[in-house]
């Protein structure tokens, strides 16, 4: 005879598969320069910004980058990243990046507009 099954361990259980699924479906449809994005924006801007299409982001005045593309084309944060972006508050650290970086991170930004 079978144990009893204790349906919130199921729920919960299935509930984890299917986000793992979903993540994995994502991370396949990236291109390898976006994966490569993802890793930088990920290890350098996560602490304050939402990187991804839904969270909120941990910092309240770091705009989540699933919304810079309304504000901007993605492109024209080139050279900023590239020669330091330069902020109007003292909490963001400058950051550089070399131009293959670069291109990973727009390729990743650009991954992140609901409207492709």
């Amino acid at each position: 005879m079978l144990p009893p099954v204790n349906l919130a361990s199921l729920s919960a259980f299935a509930t984890l598969l299917a986000l793992t699924a979903s993540t994995a479906q994502s991370a396949e449809a990236l291109s390898p320069a976006a994966q490569r994005g993802f890793v930088l924006v990920n290890t350098n801007c996560s602490r304050c910004h939402a990187i991804d299409k839904v969270s909120p982001s941990p910092l309240a005045i770091a705009p989540p980058f699933r919304t810079l593309h309304q504000r901007y084309p993605v492109e024209e944060l080139e050279e900023p990243l590239a020669e330091g972006i330069v902020t109007g508050h003292p909490t963001m650290p400058e950051f550089h990046f070399d131009p293959d970086q670069v291109g990973d991170i727009i390729a990743y930004l650009k991954s992140l507009d609901r409207s492709e």
